[in-house]
């Protein structure tokens, strides 16, 4: 039988939108803001200076409606808009937005042209014409421009924050989920080691010490180097080299280990104690009776691109040999499929072969 198992800050500040800080795009949002208002202003002059054919009062006028623009730019933007469209009090938001648009409007209109405008930049070319209806609606919609683009700024910015948010609580719960899983990999080793150590000395085997030392190793692998994320390769072999000399001192004779390596270890990385559970399943449930002839094979072949482990192990016993086994079956190796989903993702190939006699497990990790 074979199984394959393949595998954005606001425009407005935090409080105002509800969402938590993230990192600005740019260290001055002074700066930006200024751009953007000159940007505006350059924009808009020329294109009104293009059609009345007098730059020098498209920009007179640009930068006297200026402040009352910001204004109401800012006024939607921190108050009307996280306080109503964002909470989806649609008709609410509209209705106070066209008032304050027309009451601008007006302003403009009326106070700005008349008293300001027309007497002391323009007093031969402003004439009354300006202070018609259709002047006013020219002004709501000369006002609408620059209420959108910065609505849909704001709109946008939002999105992203709230993209940036998302992907962070993703990712702060994988980080969480992996460091349990990596927390339940040491008490289960270290079970299955002591449980070694315990026979040995029930048969006060002179291996004892030795064993006791072994186990000193890897117990300091996994207090210092198995917490970072990654670890060199040639740090998680001799890792499983330790491992293997432990149950050969268990076993002595009665089981035959084969451990082969070949290719460029140097410069590889992989995430701690993610090949050992393959090697420790082989001893638990392959050869983990009392019986002669049982055997187990190791091999990891490196290349430039990929990692590839092969564990194969007879099935040795009456024990083994009844109980059908699978990849889940045990906290190792559920534990371990979770972590290459969480690690690797579509970079691994995990493919079992459960036969009467023997049993086989291929992992293949693309660097």
């Amino acid at each position: 039988m074979e199984v394959k198992l393949n595998q954005a800050e606001t425009f407005a500040p935090d409080s105002a939108w509800g969402l938590p800080e993230v990192r600005n795009v740019t260290q001055n949002r002074l700066l930006l803001h200024l751009l953007f208002w000159t940007v505006y202003v350059t924009f808009f002059g020329l294109l009104y200076g293009s059609y009345i054919d007098d730059y020098y009062i498209a920009f007179i006028v640009e930068l006297v409606e200026l402040p009352f623009k910001m204004a109401l730019v800012y006024f939607n933007m921190y108050y009307l808009m996280p306080r109503y469209l964002l909470e989806k009090r649609y008709l609410e938001f509209f209705v106070y937005l066209l008032l304050l648009m027309g009451a601008i409007g007006a302003l403009m209109q009326f106070v700005l042209v008349p008293f300001l405008i027309h007497p002391f930049f323009c007093p031969s070319t402003c004439t009354d014409d300006n202070l018609t209806f259709y002047r006013f609606t020219r002004n709501i919609v000369n006002i609408s421009y620059v209420v959108a683009i910065t609505a849909v700024i704001a709109l946008l910015k939002n999105w992203y924050s709230h993209q940036q948010a998302a992907r962070n609580l993703t990712q702060d719960k994988l980080e969480a989920e992996l460091k349990v899983l990596k927390a339940q990999i040491h008490p289960h080793f270290l079970f299955n080691t002591l449980n070694s150590l315990y026979s040995l000395t029930l048969k006060k085997s002179d291996n004892a010490p030795e064993v006791v030392l072994k186990l000193s190793s890897l117990m300091d692998y996994m207090l210092y180097d198995a917490n970072a994320t990654m670890v060199p390769l040639e740090k998680e072999l001799a890792y499983i080299q330790n491992y293997i000399a432990l149950e050969r001192m268990r076993y002595g004779d009665r089981v035959d280990v084969r451990f082969t390596e070949s290719g460029g270890m140097a410069g590889k990385q992989i995430a701690p104690m993610m090949l050992l559970p393959f090697v420790e399943n082989a001893f638990k449930h392959g050869v983990s009776t009392e019986t002669e002839n049982a055997w187990v094979r190791i091999d990891v072949k490196v290349t430039d691109e990929k990692l590839t482990l092969l564990v194969e192990n007879c099935k040795c016993g009456s024990r083994a040999s009844k109980s059908p086994r699978d990849m889940a079956s045990g906290i190792g190796l559920k534990n371990l499929q979770r972590r290459l989903e969480l690690l690797y993702e579509d970079r691994y190939e995990l493919e079992i072969e459960d036969e009467p006699d023997s049993y086989a497990a291929k992992l293949e990790i693309w660097f």
